[in-house]
């Protein structure tokens, strides 16, 4: 039980599913780390979103954590095969859009996915539309590449100004066409990066109350339950600790844990 479960992501955004794992398992310790000073990767090559995913993943291995959630779809896409074979022995958990609710979700077929271009590039998000596309449900996938909005959504967390966010907002969900719950429209959205479910609110007054949002926080909170069978602890033992790290400013971090999760703890800096 002393041991952490490890939780990265490009930055912020894996704070979405923090917040699903310290609610499936409060009692567990967690290590956060944001890699703010290498962001975004979204916008990043294959070659920079592996190297630094290896190296998070390493740090994280010598702190003996238990488990590991890549709570970053880009990250995911790009490098999780690979840790998987250079380190058989973690449970390395990763993150993808949920395409596969969505589509079982959906009553007018049609489902919109915002994402950034990195993962919409990649081999995995191609493999996974074309699974569900393909499908019994006979859906369409509106694919919207979401260029700047998590770095938007980073900014307004230190700042509580949302106004870029907003706007980002309002322009991909205009170029996707039209949401509600008749006939060709848009009634499923999938938020494909942890960053996304912060800007839900924003996205909602855009869509309409009708709307389902999908993301994967609580997916990936069963999942990596699943995976510690034995983690699950008496309903009265005491809360367990977070430990933040960044690589970019600790007072985003703060901030963002502090708006988001109500957290109040101390934000460490890396060097690497």
């Amino acid at each position: 039980m002393d041991r952490a479960i490890g939780v990265f992501d490009s930055g912020i955004g894996g704070l979405s599913v923090l917040k699903a794992l310290r609610a499936a398992m409060p009692h567990e310790h967690f290590i956060y780390i944001a890699d703010s000073g290498h962001a975004p990767y979204g916008e990043r090559d294959v070659a920079h979103v592996l190297a630094r995913s290896r190296a998070i993943v390493q740090y994280l291995v010598n702190q003996n954590v238990k488990a590991l959630v890549m709570a970053c779809n880009t990250a995911t896409a790009a490098a999780i095969h690979l840790l998987r074979t250079e380190h058989p022995g973690l449970a390395l958990i990763g993150v993808e859009p949920a395409l596969k609710p969505a589509a079982g979700r959906t009553q007018t077929g049609r489902i919109g996915v915002m994402a950034t271009r990195s993962t919409l590039a990649s081999a995995k998000f191609q493999a996974l539309l074309a699974a569900q596309s393909g499908g019994p449900q006979k859906v369409e996938f509106i694919v919207q590449p979401c260029d700047g909005l998590a770095h938007a959504i980073e900014a307004s967390a230190d700042t509580g100004d949302a106004t870029r966010t907003i706007a980002l907002c309002a322009h991909y969900i205009s170029a996707m066409g039209r949401f509600g719950t008749e006939t060709g429209q848009i009634d499923t959205l999938v938020l494909g990066c942890t960053h996304y479910p912060f800007a839900s609110e924003h996205l909602r007054a855009l869509v309409g109350a009708q709307v389902q949002f999908i993301d994967n926080g609580e997916a990936v909170a069963r999942q990596t339950l699943r995976l510690l069978p034995a983690s699950v602890m008496a309903a009265n033992a005491p809360p367990g600790r977070v430990s933040l790290f960044t690589t970019g400013q600790p007072d985003t971090l703060q901030a963002a844990a502090q708006r988001w999760l109500g957290l109040s703890a101390p934000v460490n800096s890396l060097l690497f």
